[in-house]
Protein backbone atom coordinates (compact mmCIF):
# COMPACT_ATOMS: atom_id res chain seq x y z
CA UNK A 1 0.00 0.00 0.00
CA UNK A 2 2.03 3.00 -1.16
CA UNK A 3 0.91 6.95 -0.97
CA UNK A 4 3.30 9.12 -2.22
CA UNK A 5 3.54 12.92 -2.26
CA UNK A 6 5.26 14.86 -5.00
CA UNK A 7 6.16 18.58 -4.84
CA UNK A 8 8.05 21.11 -7.55
CA UNK A 9 8.13 24.30 -5.85
CA UNK A 10 12.13 25.18 -4.64
CA UNK A 11 13.10 24.38 -2.38
CA UNK A 12 11.08 21.38 -2.52
CA UNK A 13 13.38 19.67 0.22
CA UNK A 14 10.73 21.92 2.44
CA UNK A 15 8.33 18.92 2.16
CA UNK A 16 10.54 17.24 4.89
CA UNK A 17 9.89 20.00 7.08
CA UNK A 18 6.32 19.80 6.70
CA UNK A 19 6.18 16.21 6.63
CA UNK A 20 8.24 16.75 9.95
CA UNK A 21 10.64 13.67 8.36
CA UNK A 22 14.22 13.77 7.19
CA UNK A 23 14.67 13.32 3.65
CA UNK A 24 17.91 11.67 4.20
CA UNK A 25 16.64 9.08 6.30
CA UNK A 26 14.26 5.90 5.85
CA UNK A 27 12.17 5.65 9.05
CA UNK A 28 9.75 2.66 10.59
CA UNK A 29 6.82 2.86 12.46
CA UNK A 30 5.37 -0.13 14.33
CA UNK A 31 1.35 -0.04 14.04
CA UNK A 32 -1.33 -1.96 15.23
CA UNK A 33 -1.55 -3.49 11.78
CA UNK A 34 1.91 -3.96 11.09
CA UNK A 35 4.59 -1.27 9.72
CA UNK A 36 4.98 1.76 8.15
CA UNK A 37 8.01 3.42 6.34
CA UNK A 38 8.92 6.52 5.69
CA UNK A 39 11.67 7.51 2.54
CA UNK A 40 12.30 10.30 -0.16
CA UNK A 41 12.77 8.41 -3.44
CA UNK A 42 13.71 11.57 -4.82
CA UNK A 43 14.68 14.64 -3.29
CA UNK A 44 16.39 17.80 -4.71
CA UNK A 45 15.90 21.36 -4.49
CA UNK A 46 13.51 21.27 -8.16
CA UNK A 47 11.82 17.95 -6.92
CA UNK A 48 10.95 16.05 -3.69
CA UNK A 49 8.83 12.37 -3.19
CA UNK A 50 8.01 11.38 -0.15
CA UNK A 51 6.70 8.31 0.14
CA UNK A 52 4.43 6.41 2.88
CA UNK A 53 4.30 2.57 2.41
CA UNK A 54 2.22 -0.12 4.62
CA UNK A 55 3.38 -3.15 5.31
CA UNK A 56 0.33 -4.72 6.44
CA UNK A 57 0.48 -7.90 7.66
CA UNK A 58 -2.75 -10.14 6.61
CA UNK A 59 -2.17 -13.43 8.86
CA UNK A 60 -1.80 -11.56 12.19
CA UNK A 61 -5.08 -9.81 11.13
CA UNK A 62 -6.96 -12.93 10.21
CA UNK A 63 -5.85 -14.33 13.75
CA UNK A 64 -7.20 -11.51 15.88
CA UNK A 65 -10.23 -12.41 17.95
CA UNK A 66 -13.33 -11.01 16.45
CA UNK A 67 -11.65 -10.08 13.15
CA UNK A 68 -13.95 -8.25 11.15
CA UNK A 69 -15.24 -9.82 7.98
CA UNK A 70 -12.85 -8.40 5.32
CA UNK A 71 -9.96 -9.62 7.06
CA UNK A 72 -11.25 -12.94 8.19
CA UNK A 73 -9.02 -15.04 5.08
CA UNK A 74 -5.28 -15.24 5.30
CA UNK A 75 -5.27 -14.66 1.22
CA UNK A 76 -7.30 -10.10 1.17
CA UNK A 77 -6.78 -7.00 -0.61
CA UNK A 78 -6.00 -4.92 2.37
CA UNK A 79 -2.20 -5.21 2.19
CA UNK A 80 -2.25 -3.43 -1.22
CA UNK A 81 -5.03 -0.92 -1.77
CA UNK A 82 -5.51 2.51 0.21
CA UNK A 83 -7.95 2.06 2.75
CA UNK A 84 -8.38 2.41 6.38
CA UNK A 85 -5.39 1.72 7.40
CA UNK A 86 -3.87 4.84 5.07
CA UNK A 87 -5.90 6.82 7.26
CA UNK A 88 -4.82 5.51 10.52
CA UNK A 89 -0.75 5.39 9.24
CA UNK A 90 -1.37 9.30 7.92
CA UNK A 91 -2.88 10.44 11.08
CA UNK A 92 0.17 8.58 13.26
CA UNK A 93 2.89 8.97 11.21
CA UNK A 94 2.25 12.12 9.38
CA UNK A 95 -0.02 13.70 12.77
CA UNK A 96 1.53 17.08 12.68
CA UNK A 97 1.57 17.26 9.05
CA UNK A 98 -2.49 16.45 9.48
CA UNK A 99 -2.62 19.25 11.85
CA UNK A 100 -1.55 21.99 9.97
CA UNK A 101 1.75 21.87 12.46
CA UNK A 102 4.97 23.10 11.56
CA UNK A 103 7.38 24.51 14.70
CA UNK A 104 10.31 25.53 12.77
CA UNK A 105 8.45 26.74 9.50
CA UNK A 106 4.93 27.95 10.38
CA UNK A 107 4.32 30.48 7.62
CA UNK A 108 5.24 27.21 5.38
CA UNK A 109 2.31 25.36 6.91
CA UNK A 110 -0.16 27.71 5.67
CA UNK A 111 1.47 28.18 2.08
CA UNK A 112 -0.28 26.58 -0.81
CA UNK A 113 2.06 24.12 -2.65
CA UNK A 114 2.03 22.69 -5.76
CA UNK A 115 1.57 19.06 -4.86
CA UNK A 116 0.90 15.53 -6.27
CA UNK A 117 -0.81 13.27 -4.07
CA UNK A 118 -0.38 8.67 -6.03
CA UNK A 119 -2.16 6.65 -4.80
CA UNK A 120 -0.85 3.21 -6.25
CA UNK A 121 -4.03 1.02 -5.44
CA UNK A 122 -6.95 2.89 -4.94
CA UNK A 123 -10.53 0.72 -4.77
CA UNK A 124 -13.71 2.21 -6.26
CA UNK A 125 -16.19 -0.19 -5.45
CA UNK A 126 -19.41 1.37 -5.84
CA UNK A 127 -19.54 4.76 -8.45
CA UNK A 128 -16.42 3.32 -9.87
CA UNK A 129 -14.38 6.21 -11.78
CA UNK A 130 -17.09 8.93 -11.75
CA UNK A 131 -17.37 8.82 -7.96
CA UNK A 132 -13.80 9.15 -7.26
CA UNK A 133 -13.99 12.25 -9.50
CA UNK A 134 -16.96 13.58 -7.66
CA UNK A 135 -15.31 13.22 -4.69
CA UNK A 136 -11.82 15.06 -5.68
CA UNK A 137 -12.34 17.66 -8.26
CA UNK A 138 -14.52 19.80 -6.60
CA UNK A 139 -11.72 20.18 -3.79
CA UNK A 140 -9.84 21.20 -7.24
CA UNK A 141 -7.88 18.60 -8.22
CA UNK A 142 -6.92 17.34 -11.36
CA UNK A 143 -7.67 13.61 -11.25
CA UNK A 144 -6.10 11.11 -13.57
CA UNK A 145 -7.18 7.75 -13.16
CA UNK A 146 -5.79 4.53 -14.65
CA UNK A 147 -7.89 1.00 -13.93
CA UNK A 148 -6.55 -1.81 -14.00
CA UNK A 149 -7.71 -5.14 -15.46
CA UNK A 150 -8.71 -8.01 -13.10
CA UNK A 151 -5.95 -10.22 -15.50
CA UNK A 152 -3.39 -8.68 -18.07
CA UNK A 153 -3.68 -12.56 -19.90
CA UNK A 154 -7.32 -12.57 -19.74
CA UNK A 155 -9.18 -9.47 -21.14
CA UNK A 156 -12.29 -11.05 -21.58
CA UNK A 157 -12.89 -11.18 -17.46
CA UNK A 158 -13.00 -7.16 -17.52
CA UNK A 159 -11.86 -4.39 -15.66
CA UNK A 160 -11.72 -4.26 -11.46
CA UNK A 161 -12.67 -1.89 -9.23
CA UNK A 162 -9.12 -0.59 -9.07
CA UNK A 163 -7.54 2.38 -10.07
CA UNK A 164 -3.99 4.01 -9.83
CA UNK A 165 -4.69 7.70 -9.35
CA UNK A 166 -3.05 11.09 -8.92
CA UNK A 167 -4.30 14.19 -7.53
CA UNK A 168 -2.56 17.62 -8.45
CA UNK A 169 -3.75 20.54 -6.90
CA UNK A 170 -2.16 23.80 -5.20
CA UNK A 171 -3.33 23.18 -2.01
CA UNK A 172 -1.68 23.33 1.55
CA UNK A 173 0.15 20.13 2.53
CA UNK A 174 -2.37 20.09 5.62
CA UNK A 175 -5.54 19.96 3.48
CA UNK A 176 -4.24 17.60 1.11
CA UNK A 177 -3.49 14.98 3.59
CA UNK A 178 -7.20 15.75 5.29
CA UNK A 179 -8.73 15.18 2.06
CA UNK A 180 -7.22 11.75 2.01
CA UNK A 181 -7.49 10.68 5.56
CA UNK A 182 -11.43 11.34 4.86
CA UNK A 183 -11.83 9.97 1.36
CA UNK A 184 -9.66 6.87 1.04
CA UNK A 185 -12.23 5.11 3.41
CA UNK A 186 -15.22 6.85 1.66
CA UNK A 187 -13.98 5.01 -1.70
CA UNK A 188 -12.93 1.64 -0.03
CA UNK A 189 -16.81 1.68 1.33
CA UNK A 190 -14.98 -0.65 4.21
CA UNK A 191 -13.23 0.40 7.98
CA UNK A 192 -11.09 -2.32 9.73
CA UNK A 193 -12.27 -1.33 13.06
CA UNK A 194 -15.17 -0.10 14.66
CA UNK A 195 -17.04 2.54 14.08
CA UNK A 196 -18.46 4.51 17.05
CA UNK A 197 -19.64 8.33 17.76
CA UNK A 198 -15.78 9.08 18.17
CA UNK A 199 -15.60 8.51 14.36
CA UNK A 200 -18.33 11.48 13.80
CA UNK A 201 -15.63 14.27 15.58
CA UNK A 202 -13.03 12.71 13.56
CA UNK A 203 -14.91 12.86 10.78
CA UNK A 204 -15.89 17.09 11.30
CA UNK A 205 -12.53 17.83 12.89
CA UNK A 206 -11.00 16.85 9.39
CA UNK A 207 -13.18 17.59 7.02
CA UNK A 208 -13.38 21.32 8.79
CA UNK A 209 -13.95 23.75 5.79
CA UNK A 210 -15.15 21.72 3.13
CA UNK A 211 -16.97 18.83 3.44
CA UNK A 212 -20.50 20.84 4.75
CA UNK A 213 -20.41 22.52 0.64
CA UNK A 214 -19.04 19.52 -0.81
CA UNK A 215 -21.60 18.49 -3.36
CA UNK A 216 -21.41 14.80 -2.20
CA UNK A 217 -21.09 15.49 1.64
CA UNK A 218 -24.21 13.08 2.36
CA UNK A 219 -22.31 9.83 0.41
CA UNK A 220 -19.14 11.02 2.24
CA UNK A 221 -20.81 11.48 5.42
CA UNK A 222 -23.12 7.77 5.07
CA UNK A 223 -19.61 5.66 3.84
CA UNK A 224 -17.40 7.15 6.62
CA UNK A 225 -19.55 6.17 9.15
CA UNK A 226 -20.45 2.48 7.56
CA UNK A 227 -24.35 3.80 6.84
CA UNK A 228 -24.92 3.78 10.79
CA UNK A 229 -28.19 5.47 10.67
CA UNK A 230 -28.00 7.81 14.47
CA UNK A 231 -24.22 8.14 13.38
CA UNK A 232 -24.72 9.74 10.11
CA UNK A 233 -27.57 12.03 10.88
CA UNK A 234 -25.72 13.43 13.49
CA UNK A 235 -22.60 14.02 11.89
CA UNK A 236 -25.15 16.18 8.86
CA UNK A 237 -26.99 17.67 11.31
CA UNK A 238 -24.14 19.55 13.00
CA UNK A 239 -22.79 19.99 9.39
CA UNK A 240 -25.87 21.70 8.71
CA UNK A 241 -25.64 24.14 11.43
CA UNK A 242 -22.79 25.38 9.86
CA UNK A 243 -23.25 25.53 5.89
CA UNK A 244 -25.21 28.71 5.89
CA UNK A 245 -28.46 26.32 5.52
CA UNK A 246 -32.14 28.07 7.01
CA UNK A 247 -31.17 27.95 11.16
CA UNK A 248 -34.54 26.69 11.42
CA UNK A 249 -34.19 23.83 9.75
CA UNK A 250 -30.33 23.04 11.16
CA UNK A 251 -32.45 23.19 14.53
CA UNK A 252 -34.80 20.63 13.83
CA UNK A 253 -31.84 18.57 12.63
CA UNK A 254 -30.05 18.95 15.73
CA UNK A 255 -33.07 18.14 18.06
CA UNK A 256 -33.81 14.90 16.03
CA UNK A 257 -30.25 13.61 16.14
CA UNK A 258 -30.26 14.69 20.04
CA UNK A 259 -33.44 12.73 20.76
CA UNK A 260 -32.27 9.87 18.61
CA UNK A 261 -28.77 9.50 20.42
CA UNK A 262 -29.81 10.54 23.68
CA UNK A 263 -30.42 7.25 24.96
CA UNK A 264 -27.55 5.45 23.92
CA UNK A 265 -24.86 8.57 23.56
CA UNK A 266 -26.01 11.15 26.63
CA UNK A 267 -26.49 8.93 29.66
CA UNK A 268 -22.72 7.42 28.75
CA UNK A 269 -21.29 11.11 28.03
CA UNK A 270 -22.82 12.22 31.18
CA UNK A 271 -21.81 8.80 33.04
CA UNK A 272 -18.26 9.36 32.33
CA UNK A 273 -18.48 12.99 32.91
CA UNK A 274 -19.39 12.16 36.45
CA UNK A 275 -16.87 9.61 37.16
CA UNK A 276 -14.37 11.93 36.29
CA UNK A 277 -15.59 14.58 38.74
CA UNK A 278 -15.32 11.91 41.80
CA UNK A 279 -12.22 11.00 40.86
CA UNK A 280 -10.63 14.96 39.94
CA UNK A 281 -12.31 15.65 43.46
CA UNK A 282 -10.98 12.97 45.54
CA UNK A 283 -7.54 14.37 45.28
CA UNK A 284 -5.90 10.83 43.66
CA UNK A 285 -2.83 10.83 41.78
CA UNK A 286 -2.19 7.56 40.13
CA UNK A 287 -5.61 6.28 39.01
CA UNK A 288 -6.81 2.77 37.44
CA UNK A 289 -9.39 2.36 35.14
CA UNK A 290 -10.18 -1.62 35.12
CA UNK A 291 -12.10 -2.67 32.50
CA UNK A 292 -11.36 -0.07 30.44
CA UNK A 293 -12.24 -0.76 27.36
CA UNK A 294 -11.63 0.97 24.04
CA UNK A 295 -10.52 3.63 26.74
CA UNK A 296 -12.95 6.57 26.41
CA UNK A 297 -12.60 7.17 30.11
CA UNK A 298 -8.83 6.69 29.73
CA UNK A 299 -8.63 9.62 27.21
CA UNK A 300 -10.04 11.91 29.36
CA UNK A 301 -7.88 10.86 32.42
CA UNK A 302 -5.17 11.74 29.91
CA UNK A 303 -5.89 15.09 29.06
CA UNK A 304 -6.01 15.78 32.91
CA UNK A 305 -2.86 17.07 34.32
CA UNK A 306 -3.82 16.25 37.77
CA UNK A 307 -3.31 11.96 37.11
CA UNK A 308 0.26 11.33 37.02
CA UNK A 309 -0.36 7.78 36.18
CA UNK A 310 -3.38 6.34 34.64
CA UNK A 311 -3.36 2.48 34.07
CA UNK A 312 -5.91 1.05 32.17
CA UNK A 313 -6.75 -3.04 32.28
CA UNK A 314 -8.50 -4.92 30.06
CA UNK A 315 -8.97 -8.75 29.55
CA UNK A 316 -10.18 -7.53 25.71
CA UNK A 317 -7.21 -7.35 23.75
CA UNK A 318 -8.70 -6.12 20.67
CA UNK A 319 -10.38 -3.48 22.98
CA UNK A 320 -6.83 -2.39 24.25
CA UNK A 321 -5.63 -1.91 21.12
CA UNK A 322 -8.62 0.42 19.98
CA UNK A 323 -7.77 2.07 23.31
CA UNK A 324 -3.98 2.66 22.29
CA UNK A 325 -5.36 4.40 19.07
CA UNK A 326 -7.62 6.69 21.23
CA UNK A 327 -4.93 7.88 23.19
CA UNK A 328 -2.29 8.30 20.26
CA UNK A 329 -4.54 10.38 18.50
CA UNK A 330 -5.42 12.70 21.18
CA UNK A 331 -3.62 15.93 21.26
CA UNK A 332 -1.30 15.61 24.82
CA UNK A 333 1.43 17.91 25.94
CA UNK A 334 5.25 16.71 26.13
CA UNK A 335 5.16 13.82 28.72
CA UNK A 336 1.82 13.37 28.90
CA UNK A 337 1.69 10.13 26.66
CA UNK A 338 4.81 8.46 28.97
CA UNK A 339 1.51 8.70 31.98
CA UNK A 340 -0.81 6.27 30.52
CA UNK A 341 0.25 2.50 30.45
CA UNK A 342 -2.43 -0.48 29.24
CA UNK A 343 -2.24 -3.55 30.86
CA UNK A 344 -3.91 -7.11 29.64
CA UNK A 345 -5.46 -8.67 32.64
CA UNK A 346 -8.65 -9.99 34.34
CA UNK A 347 -10.37 -8.26 37.40
CA UNK A 348 -11.31 -11.54 39.19
CA UNK A 349 -7.26 -12.32 39.84
CA UNK A 350 -4.98 -10.43 41.70
CA UNK A 351 -3.12 -8.63 40.35
CA UNK A 352 0.45 -6.69 41.48
CA UNK A 353 0.37 -4.52 39.27
CA UNK A 354 -2.80 -2.80 40.48
CA UNK A 355 -1.59 -2.52 44.13
CA UNK A 356 -0.83 0.96 45.48
CA UNK A 357 -2.94 2.95 43.27
CA UNK A 358 -5.12 6.03 44.79
CA UNK A 359 -8.55 5.35 43.04
CA UNK A 360 -9.71 2.74 40.83
CA UNK A 361 -13.23 3.28 38.70
CA UNK A 362 -15.13 0.10 37.48
CA UNK A 363 -17.45 1.85 35.29
CA UNK A 364 -20.26 -0.70 33.56
CA UNK A 365 -18.26 -3.82 34.10
CA UNK A 366 -19.26 -6.23 37.05
CA UNK A 367 -22.61 -6.77 35.33
CA UNK A 368 -20.17 -8.57 32.64
CA UNK A 369 -19.38 -10.92 35.35
CA UNK A 370 -20.75 -14.38 36.31
CA UNK A 371 -22.41 -13.88 39.64
CA UNK A 372 -20.09 -16.47 41.02
CA UNK A 373 -17.31 -14.65 40.14
CA UNK A 374 -18.16 -11.28 42.11
CA UNK A 375 -16.26 -12.52 45.18
CA UNK A 376 -13.10 -13.28 43.53
CA UNK A 377 -13.87 -9.58 41.92
CA UNK A 378 -14.51 -8.23 45.14
CA UNK A 379 -11.36 -9.60 47.18
CA UNK A 380 -8.77 -8.97 43.87
CA UNK A 381 -9.66 -5.03 43.80
CA UNK A 382 -10.54 -4.77 47.63
CA UNK A 383 -8.73 -7.43 49.46
CA UNK A 384 -5.73 -7.13 47.44
CA UNK A 385 -5.25 -4.11 45.25
CA UNK A 386 -6.85 -1.95 48.28
CA UNK A 387 -7.08 1.66 46.34
CA UNK A 388 -7.96 4.49 48.66
CA UNK A 389 -11.13 5.50 46.27
CA UNK A 390 -13.18 3.19 43.87
CA UNK A 391 -15.77 4.40 41.41
CA UNK A 392 -18.13 1.74 40.50
CA UNK A 393 -21.11 2.13 38.79
CA UNK A 394 -23.45 -0.31 37.01
CA UNK A 395 -27.03 -0.32 35.54
CA UNK A 396 -30.20 -0.10 37.66
CA UNK A 397 -32.46 -2.80 35.98
CA UNK A 398 -35.65 -1.09 38.06
CA UNK A 399 -35.02 1.68 35.24
CA UNK A 400 -35.39 -0.84 31.91
CA UNK A 401 -39.39 -0.67 32.46
CA UNK A 402 -38.21 2.82 30.73
CA UNK A 403 -36.91 1.69 27.70
CA UNK A 404 -39.82 1.15 25.22
CA UNK A 405 -37.87 -1.07 22.85
CA UNK A 406 -36.72 -3.35 25.44
CA UNK A 407 -38.93 -6.58 26.12
CA UNK A 408 -39.47 -7.29 29.79
CA UNK A 409 -37.40 -9.62 31.55
CA UNK A 410 -34.46 -8.95 28.78
CA UNK A 411 -31.17 -7.07 29.82
CA UNK A 412 -29.68 -3.97 28.08
CA UNK A 413 -26.57 -6.06 26.78
CA UNK A 414 -26.62 -9.70 25.15
CA UNK A 415 -22.79 -10.07 27.25
CA UNK A 416 -24.86 -8.65 30.67
CA UNK A 417 -24.95 -11.77 33.05
CA UNK A 418 -27.20 -9.56 36.06
CA UNK A 419 -28.58 -6.21 36.28
CA UNK A 420 -29.18 -5.09 39.76
CA UNK A 421 -31.93 -3.24 41.35
CA UNK A 422 -31.28 -0.72 43.50
CA UNK A 423 -31.61 -2.77 46.83
CA UNK A 424 -29.68 -5.56 45.20
CA UNK A 425 -26.75 -3.24 44.92
CA UNK A 426 -26.91 -1.52 47.76
CA UNK A 427 -27.00 -4.78 50.01
CA UNK A 428 -23.40 -6.02 47.74
CA UNK A 429 -21.78 -2.55 48.21
CA UNK A 430 -22.26 -3.09 52.16
CA UNK A 431 -21.25 -7.17 52.06
CA UNK A 432 -18.42 -5.18 50.68
CA UNK A 433 -17.61 -2.61 53.05
CA UNK A 434 -18.08 -4.94 56.11
CA UNK A 435 -15.48 -7.10 54.68
CA UNK A 436 -12.82 -5.15 53.47
CA UNK A 437 -13.18 -1.87 55.63
CA UNK A 438 -14.66 0.50 53.40
CA UNK A 439 -17.41 2.56 53.65
CA UNK A 440 -19.63 3.39 50.30
CA UNK A 441 -21.72 6.73 49.40
CA UNK A 442 -24.58 5.29 46.72
CA UNK A 443 -26.68 7.75 44.34
CA UNK A 444 -28.38 7.61 41.10
CA UNK A 445 -26.61 9.13 37.59
CA UNK A 446 -28.36 10.43 34.83
CA UNK A 447 -32.19 11.92 34.90
CA UNK A 448 -34.24 9.79 37.80
CA UNK A 449 -37.92 8.79 37.92
CA UNK A 450 -39.77 8.92 41.32
CA UNK A 451 -40.45 5.57 41.02
CA UNK A 452 -37.85 3.61 38.98
CA UNK A 453 -34.79 5.52 40.51
CA UNK A 454 -32.23 6.35 37.67
CA UNK A 455 -30.57 4.49 34.56
CA UNK A 456 -27.69 3.82 36.14
CA UNK A 457 -26.39 3.86 39.95
CA UNK A 458 -23.06 4.90 41.51
CA UNK A 459 -20.99 3.56 44.57
CA UNK A 460 -18.20 5.32 45.47
CA UNK A 461 -16.00 3.29 48.18
CA UNK A 462 -13.56 5.10 50.23
CA UNK A 463 -11.00 2.85 52.49
CA UNK A 464 -11.11 2.98 56.33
Amino acid sequence: MLLTITTTRPPATDLGWLLHKHPDRTQSFDVTFGKVHVFYPEATDERCTAALLLDVDPVGLARRDRAPELLAQYVNDRPYIASSFMSVAISQVYGSALGGSCKLKPDLAEEPLPLVARLAVVPCRRGGEAFLRRLFEPLGYAVTATRHPLDDRHPEWGESPYFTVELAATVRVAELLSHLYVLVPVLDDEKHYWVAHDEVEKLLRHGEGWLATHPEKEQITARYLKRQGKLVRSALAELAAGDGTDPDDAAVANDLAEERLEARVSLHERRLTTVLAVLQESGAKRVLDLGCGEGKLLRLLATDPRFTEVVGLDVSVRALEIARQRIDRTRLFDGQRERIKLLHGALTYRDARLEGFDAAAVVEVIEHLDPPRLEAFAQALFGCARPGAVVLTTPNREYNVKFENLPAGKFRHADHRFEWNRGEFEAWCGGVCSRYGYTAHLSPLGDTDPAVGGPSQMAVFLRQ
